[in-house]
């Protein structure tokens, strides 16, 4: 999605000049931009005063973040950020395989990702889970759903938000299709990986599991473990 785009942080006094003339009773903020935690510590810190200064009944900021730039946090550094206002952050962790993760080039291993979401947890700081179905490719989507519900089942998260695979015009995996090293998943077999997800899924405090996003196959949306066995109903009724 961002082949080409050079990476470069907004500067803080481009911001203020936005916040300057936000709403005064905006009560919730969305950072968005890919990866704003890349700023580091001290720079969010003071994003974070810039909002409650110009915002004051912002009572949720939300960001989108990496496994990789959560890493350059200590959990003590988390906590003041959520003492701050940073209350929600919504993380690509995309699967929990080590092949497809490298083939992804995303940068980071299922364990790096298990034991910076630990880090969230012990901050008390809420975080989503982003996951892709259908990256496994063709005939490797049940194992590809039992691996990613291994990961999750290993830390606490507030809401689990499924996306289906798209290829892009211009990538390297476009490239590895057409060359045949890639096969995508049919409908059946990607929503037969959601099932697969589902089945594996067991948390032991309430999650959302959300399929609502639009590339999805699939629109349903429930609380486990208390919807489960609704979800995978509704599942099976697409798959059969």
């Amino acid at each position: 999605m961002y082949a080409g785009e050079e990476f470069s942080p907004v500067a803080l006094s481009d911001i203020e000049a936005e916040l300057k003339h936000g709403d005064t009773y905006t009560e919730r903020v969305f950072l968005t931009g890919a990866d704003p935690l890349q700023i580091g510590f001290d720079k969010m810190s003071l994003l974070l005063g810039l909002i409650h200064q110009y915002l004051p009944y912002c009572a949720c900021v939300a960001s989108y973040a990496s496994i990789r730039s959560i890493s350059k946090y200590s959990t003590e550094e988390l906590s003041a950020l959520h003492n701050k206002g940073l209350r929600d952050l919504y993380i690509g962790f995309e699967t929990g395989s080590d092949e497809i993760l490298k083939l992804m080039n995303k940068g980071h291993t299922a364990a790096d990702a298990v034991r910076q979401a630990k880090k969230l947890n012990e901050a008390d700081l809420s975080f989503n889970t982003i996951i892709i179905y259908g990256i496994a490719g063709q005939g490797r989507s049940t194992e590809n759903a039992a691996a990613t519900a291994e990961m999750i089942m290993q830390f606490r998260t507030r809401r689990i938000i499924t996306m289906s695979l798209t290829v892009f015009p211009g990538t390297k995996l476009k490239q590895m299709v057409r060359s045949g090293d890639f096969r995508p998943a049919g409908n059946r077999e990607r929503l037969i990986e959601v099932k697969t997800l589902l089945e594996n899924l067991d948390p032991m405090t309430p999650t959302m599991f959300d399929t609502t996003h639009p590339t999805n196959i699939l629109k349903i949306k429930g609380s486990l473990p208390q919807d489960k066995q609704k979800l995978l109903a509704e599942v099976q009724k697409r798959i059969s």
